[in-house]
């Protein structure tokens, strides 16, 4: 199948296919990027997910909220046992919610979702410039209340979508999977890049002016959510 019906320059479209064949209920969806997808009637379920998968990883890529509160995330440094528990926690977090909300189990308003993403970023760039020796303790803790929200945010192009209860499963777990590999390619590389950092005099003053760009950044984005929104 294939689906050009894109306007152009609308980089963010998808459209969301449903095949009905031997009883069976396969979802596909297709983006600017993705226009084609092979699908064998009656067969396996797994065989459009593909399309999902890359759905979740431009989502987490081209969601710069996300991207700079996990990049704030890792400027305090510390070990790989910090840094698995850090990653682990926004996961298991986000992963739950984003299938809450999917299944309309949990939901709020989208301007409080947005909002609390902002404040996230303020909240972890600030603990960065004041709070460095005792911040990165209990960091994990807070990545996992925050991350809650995150799937929040994750899960509304799904929720766009509305996707059919058949076979929702499938793509959940395929968007999920794409969302996943798009949070461990930012972390390993800012990561690297932080480690090349390491051994450079202003590697610290770096961190801190990150830190800095990243609180003002948040505190932009809440203005313009909370108070500017429509």
């Amino acid at each position: 199948m294939r689906y050009d019906l894109f306007l152009p320059g609308v980089s963010t479209a998808s459209c969301l296919v449903t095949i009905v064949a031997g009883g069976r209920v396969q979802n596909a969806v297709f983006t600017p990027e993705h226009r084609e997808v092979a699908i064998t009637l009656g067969g396996s379920l797994f065989a459009a997910a593909s399309g999902f998968v890359l759905l979740g990883i431009r989502h987490i890529l081209t969601g710069y909220a996300h991207v700079l509160f996990l990049l704030s995330l890792l400027m305090l440094g510390g070990g790989l046992r910090a840094l698995f528990k850090i990653v682990t926690a926004f996961t298991v977090a986000h992963s739950i919610t984003l299938s809450l909300a999917v299944l309309n189990i949990v939901a709020l308003p989208a301007r409080w979702v947005e909002s609390i993403i902002a404040a996230s970023i303020i909240y972890v760039a600030a603990e960065n410039l004041w709070r460095r020796q005792s911040a990165l303790r209990n960091r994990w803790l807070v990545t996992f209340a925050f991350g809650l929200v995150h799937g929040l945010g994750f899960a509304s192009i799904l929720q766009e979508l509305h996707l059919p209860r058949t076979g929702v499963a499938v793509s959940l777990f395929s968007f999920n999977l794409g969302v996943e590999m798009g949070q461990l390619a930012i972390v390993i590389l800012a990561s690297l890049g932080l480690r090349l950092l390491a051994a450079w005099p202003k590697a610290t003053l770096f961190r801190l002016w990150v830190s800095a760009g990243a609180a003002t950044a948040g505190l932009v984005w809440f203005v313009q959510r909370a108070f500017l929104g429509s």
